[in-house]
């Protein structure tokens, strides 16, 4: 039995009594067959947007040219759009007019798949009139109608349809396919900000894997051709029996797998119980959004190695130096898709780490934590299970069993309290000048020296031992 919410019934109510129809349409009705929460709600009616706004108090023209008025219910916005029929696009994205109608079934022709084009009423039931119950139950990704028309008319649809796909677990039909293929180019003139929201969307899903259906399709070689490059490289190296590409996607699963967003062809048995515990443990608390700068990370850890690879004279490939160049390019791609700076620079400070590899004694992991920030390691220490995840099974259990006693070592760090950065310091630049001891630039420059001191032994760091210290050594 599908519910709607009281507010989305009231807004029903309140244009019905009107005399106007009015449905729940698109994504929230899909999700609804699916038993999945709607993330969102929208409202479609014939109503027009000025009678629409005439029946309600609070309202905001979000979108009324292409007849959209957003009704606020309890500081909550929904979407109430009038049946329209879209005219020509000539942008692959905006129709150049719409025009309204009475009639349902043509709003919902020309929407983008058979299941985003049903609509819901609480008394009448499903409107479904392309078939998008039978593609929800076949778990097929089908435009309306053409799906060559309906690409031509926004382009952004090919991505999205990789995107459901991914969501969902559903496979795309092999004509929407084909057309997707034969249109991949008309992605260039969609933004980078839409590219990138469906981008995100597919990397967080339970199977980011049909990443590589933008690929095979052409798409990626539109706005992403590094991703490409990496698809196309054999690494020749006995820790990979993948592509770069082919290990990248893989090393995605695996993170989503912590986050607890898995399809059926991930190989969980992979995952050492040691492993699980220690992720579910990282896992707890992490936001969304640093779930998405996770998985971004894993899209560009390696992104450097086809420019990094060499071949020794046994036909080996090694990638010296790929840390750093995977962080310049990710810094490139991230800025082209208009990623924010909290994104871009935590994705080139875990891309440039993701390969270290940490020593077993208490002072080299103090020293480590200091140079990579105690911010970054439980994050960090998920890429690198992930990226031992998607190498060769044969090294992943030893892999796996390294990062955990060095994620081990790293709690009892922390658990003793040891200075790892200069705020944790008994001393300041001030008692420094104060005391009289160094005034000037040079303050900051034994400061760092300091805690280098103190990162050997932490029971130096008290105010009089590290004053006697710094006195002893720099005056």
């Amino acid at each position: 039995m599908m519910e709607l919410p009281r507010d989305v019934r009231q807004i029903i109510e309140t244009l019905e009594n009107a005399g106007y129809e009015a449905y729940a349409v698109g994504g929230c009705v899909r999700d609804m067959v699916l038993k999945r929460v709607p993330q969102d709600w929208d409202i479609t009616t014939s109503a027009r947007p000025e009678q629409v706004k005439a029946l309600f108090r609070r309202t905001i023209d979000t979108g009324i040219e292409h007849g959209t008025v957003t009704v606020m219910k309890n500081h909550v916005g929904y979407e109430v759009t009038t049946y329209r029929i879209d005219g020509e696009y000539e942008d692959s994205r905006h129709p150049k007019n719409v025009e309204f109608t009475d009639n349902l079934v043509l709003d919902l022709e020309r929407r983008d798949f058979t299941i985003n084009a049903m609509a819901f009423h609480p008394v009448r039931g499903v409107v479904d009139a392309f078939s998008g119950m039978q593609d929800i139950e076949g778990r097929i990704i089908r435009c309306v109608g053409d799906a060559g028309a309906r690409f031509d008319e926004d382009a952004l649809r090919m991505l999205r349809a990789v995107r459901f796909s991914g969501q969902l677990g559903f496979a795309i039909e092999d004509k929407t396919l084909q057309a997707m293929k034969e249109r991949a180019k008309d992605l260039q003139k969609i933004s980078a900000e839409r590219i990138r929201t469906e981008l995100v969307k597919l990397l967080v899903s339970k199977d980011a894997a049909q990443i590589r259906v933008a690929y095979q399709s052409g798409m990626t070689g539109v706005f992403f051709p590094e991703f490409d490059k990496m698809m196309e490289l054999e690494q020749k190296n006995p820790h990979h029996i993948y592509t770069v590409g082919e290990h990248t996607i893989r090393s995605i699963e695996a993170m989503n797998y912590f986050f607890g967003k898995y399809s059926n062809h991930f190989d969980s048995g992979l995952v050492s119980a040691e492993s699980e515990i220690l992720a579910g443990k990282l896992v707890e608390g992490l936001t969304a959004k640093q779930h998405s700068i996770l998985c971004v990370a894993m899209l560009f850890h390696d992104i450097g190695k086809p420019d990094a690879m060499t071949i020794d004279e046994a036909g080996t490939g090694h990638f010296h130096g790929h840390q750093k160049i995977s962080g310049q390019i990710a810094d490139r791609v991230l800025k082209r898709l208009t990623f924010d700076n909290e994104t871009i620079a935590l994705v080139k400070r875990l891309v440039l780490w993701h390969d270290y590899r940490f020593s077993e004694s208490p002072g080299a992991m103090r020293r480590a934590v200091s140079k990579i920030g105690k911010d970054l390691m439980p994050l960090l220490f998920l890429v690198q299970m992930s990226d031992a995840l998607a190498q060769n099974p044969v090294t992943i259990g030893e892999k796996l069993q390294r990062i955990c006693s060095a994620a081990g070592l790293w709690q009892d760090v922390l658990q003793s309290k040891a200075a790892l950065e200069l705020k944790d310091l008994q001393i300041s630049g001030k008692d420094l000048i104060d005391a009289g001891i160094l005034q000037g630039p040079e303050v900051g420059k034994v400061l760092k020296m300091a805690l280098e001191y103190v990162l050997e032994e932490p029971g130096r760091n008290k105010k009089e031992l590290l004053l006697e210290w710094i006195g002893k050594n720099f005056l």
